[in-house]
């Protein structure tokens, strides 16, 4: 096969078999849609457990195991234990625990999860939280290589999941609330050696831009960026360590032959200290796989005065736009817009409210791209030491990483929100190497005059703009959602229900079962010797649940989020585990 239409012919070849789960989102375009309708809206209802399996480690479990070819693949949280299991005999065939250091733990902001594996060509790739990238051979579980990604000391640790495109392994890296200077990096699958690594903020040497032939959408148009479009938008040298982070989720077309990713929060948190746009925080990018030379880049939230951070994954969708057939990249972000753009030249088409509550910006300028800020909601303008009240949503976003999916046959997103507003007050904090670098302190509480929960469930229309349908939740839905030809859609919720329901009425519950933990993970399906099974990781922490994970006590403490969550432990407990469903025999 010519080189420029493969993406990884082991990978297509895994992922075309809809009997595996071979990536973290089922696919290249991050759909998170499977053929599989063996269960479906008619006998959902009689989904029984059918085996379960204990991690062993009790801290936030996000991501899911992977399935190729009758093996399943597990993560955990740190320490980042991997497993092997036949799914026949439900027997450990092997399992790689990491002797990582303790100390990168208090390096890890928002719990020590960590999103999954990727596999290709025999082997399975795990980013470790002390940021070491490494290949395990899959069938013995031994270390085939292993390269430094970062520098835990410094705060650069690991939490995303690596992904195989091509010929590399990309990945990122984490700690913009330790003042870490954010990347893509691409290794080689074969040798673990670096082949290129481009920067969110800096020089365009460094980001690997082009200013003449990267764009991005300004004036109604693609245009190129022009000479140091980052550096003019920071003071001083506050770029060094201006955030940038890129620890979400990657997609790849091979059309185009790019990644597509988010980057994350400029630090620090008190918007006072770092003037100006901080390109390219906060942008959704394209780059090319083989150079990692950017092809475009977007900024949503410029001058970021919230933690909106902008990692949330990129679905790829070939959908009608305003009417019109489009090669769309839809993306649902903490800001609480959801934006499509054409991922073949980055060009702005839709950016809407996903989330009624909305309140820090009335709408974006389609001409400019850029949020039309609400005065009162300014954190930069009410100044340090000024508690902003009432911003929603808060700075867990409207949506953080757990991903949505897309139906190809509905035509519809479905999207595991957060319905969560917040009180913000930044102050100065200066900057030294190795410690936390936020500088503000926030508290969380559902969106007032609605539900009363703090969580929706809804159906997109990313052509138009508009939420479908919308269903009330207690809790922010944590949990990465399911599609399936079967009929139905599929997602957990923190207190630790799976709940399956009708793609085309989602307020029709058709399946509901208690697991023994609140669920951050992501809904995955496979099918083993003629059954289709569905399973979910259950282990309450992340963000939402750091309260319970590391026994934080005060309201502001997790950033805000133990005060918000603080109900959360009437409902669950800790520990990690997967549960995996089938229909009776």
């Amino acid at each position: 096969m010519p080189a420029l239409t493969m993406a990884n012919a082991d990978v297509e070849k895994n992922i075309a078999n809809p009997k595996n789960w071979a990536m973290q989102a089922g696919d290249m375009y991050n759909q998170r849609y499977s053929q599989l309708k063996q269960i479906n809206k008619g006998n959902v209802g009689k989904m029984q457990v059918a085996w379960t399996f204990s991690t062993g480690v009790l801290r936030g479990h996000e991501g899911s195991p992977l399935v190729v070819d009758g093996t399943m693949y597990l993560h955990s949280p740190f320490p980042n234990k991997v497993f092997a299991i036949d799914l026949e005999t439900q027997k450990i065939l092997w399992k790689y625990e990491p002797k990582q250091d303790p100390a990168v733990i208090p390096q890890m902001c928002c719990d020590t999860v960590n999103r999954g594996l990727a596999y290709a060509e025999g082997k399975v790739f795990l980013q470790q939280a002390d940021s070491n990238l490494i290949a395990l051979d899959a069938k013995s579980g031994k270390l085939v290589w292993s390269v430094k990604n970062g520098d835990p000391k410094l705060g650069a640790v690991n939490t995303n999941a690596p992904h195989v495109f091509k010929d590399k392994v990309i990945t990122g890296i984490s700690g913009g609330e330790w003042g870490v200077r954010g990347f893509l990096a691409a290794y080689d699958i074969k040798t673990g050696k670096q082949v290129w690594k481009g920067y969110s903020v800096g020089p365009d040497s460094e980001m690997l831009m082009d200013p003449e032939k990267t764009t991005t959408w300004a004036d109604g148009k693609v245009t190129p960026v022009g000479k140091d479009s980052s550096l003019k938008t920071w003071q001083g040298d506050q770029w060094k360590i201006g955030g940038g982070t890129t620890w979400g989720w990657y997609s790849y077309d091979k059309a185009t032959n790019s990644v597509y990713y988010g980057t994350g929060n400029p630090s620090t948190w008190n918007p006072a200290q770092r003037p100006g746009d901080n390109k390219w925080s906060m942008s959704i990018w394209s780059r090319d796989v083989d150079t990692g030379r950017v092809n475009w880049v977007y900024q949503m939230t410029p001058y970021d005065e919230w933690d909106f951070d902008g990692i949330n994954e990129m679905i790829l969708a070939d959908i009608n736009v305003k009417g019109k057939p489009t090669k769309a990249l839809v993306h649902f972000d903490r800001n609480g817009f959801a934006y499509t753009l054409d991922r073949t030249n980055g060009a702005l088409l839709v950016a809407e409210k996903y989330d009624p509550k909305v309140n820090w910006a009335t709408h974006v300028d389609m001409k400019s791209g850029r949020p039309q800020v609400v005065k009162q909601y300014s954190t930069a303008q009410n100044g340090p030491d000024v508690n902003t009240k009432g911003v929603c949503p808060a700075a867990l976003g409207s949506k953080d990483q757990q991903p949505a999916s897309f139906d190809p046959e509905t035509k519809l997103f479905y999207v595991p929100t957060n319905h969560v507003c917040m009180d913000y007050e930044p102050f100065k904090v200066e900057y030294t190497a190795g410690q936390p670098y936020v500088g503000a302190t926030l508290s969380m509480f559902p969106a007032p005059n609605s539900h009363g929960g703090m969580g929706n469930y809804i159906t997109w229309d990313a052509g138009t703009g508009k939420i479908v349908q919308s269903k009330a939740e207690k809790f922010s839905v944590w949990s990465g959602s399911l599609n399936t030809a079967g009929g139905l859609s599929c997602y957990g919720t923190l207190e630790g229900y799976l709940k399956c329901v009708d793609k085309n009425d989602i307020n029709k519950e058709l399946f509901k079962f208690k697991t023994p933990s609140g669920i951050i993970g992501n809904v995955f399906t496979y099918e083993h010797k003629g059954k289709q099974f569905i399973g979910v990781f259950s282990g309450i922490g992340g963000w939402a649940g750091i309260g319970m994970a590391a026994g934080l006590e005060k309201d502001t403490d997790g950033l805000g989020a133990v005060g918000g969550y603080r109900e959360l432990n009437q409902y669950t407990e800790l520990g990690g585990s997967l549960t995996v469903f089938a229909l009776p025999n």
